[in-house]
């Protein structure tokens, strides 16, 4: 059974299924969870807890890509 949930993905209305855990959600929607940084509901998610992190209905969350250079 699966329960879709709804929730703000970079200011974009998203769909998970709702026992979806972050580091799947971000291969789900293509980000490669080495090279992001997230901010869950407001808080930057220090990477420790990404595979704790279930999402909810109403998350938001915003995905920065992070850009090696000089």
């Amino acid at each position: 059974m699966s329960n879709q949930i709804t929730l703000q993905v970079n200011g974009e209305t998203r769909s998970c299924s709702s026992q979806t855990l972050l580091p799947d959600l971000l291969q789900q929607f293509g980000f490669n969870p080495r090279l992001v940084a997230v901010e869950y509901n407001g808080e930057i998610l220090h990477r420790q807890f990404w595979a704790k992190t279930q999402m909810q209905p109403g998350d938001r969350l915003e995905i920065v890509t992070i850009v090696g250079g000089g």
